[in-house]
């Protein structure tokens, strides 16, 4: 078993920017496949950025060139820096873990994006 928990939500200005940290129980980057998906009200949950065990990311065309997804593996912790937060921005992000079939998921952190 996995535990995952996200932190760093919160409201932001337009423009803003956050950073959600992911801190995993174990110490599986190495092993799998890591990333951040969001939904928000109404909408089906979509992948946001994701971080290969090897270390390759990829990103939703969305979020390219603002958000970038990190990892410390020294201290079982995911990050997302967001910046150039948008209005459309606002979801709960969650963070995954997968490794073939298995997965699991954190509780998620709200961001809102609001003047």
């Amino acid at each position: 078993q996995v535990q995952l928990v996200e932190s760093g939500g919160g409201l932001v200005q337009p423009g803003g920017s956050l950073r959600l940290s992911c801190a995993a129980s174990k110490n599986i980057f190495s092993i799998y496949t890591m990333g951040w998906y969001r939904q928000a009200p109404g909408k089906q949950r979509e992948l946001v950025a994701i971080i290969t065990s090897g270390g390759s990311t990829n990103y939703a065309d969305s979020v390219k060139g603002r958000f970038t997804i990190s990892r410390d593996n020294t201290k079982n912790t995911m990050y997302l820096q967001m910046n150039s937060l948008k209005p459309e921005d606002t979801a709960v992000y969650y963070c995954k873990a997968q490794k073939f079939t298995e997965q699991y998921w954190g509780q998620g952190t709200q961001v809102t994006v609001s003047s």
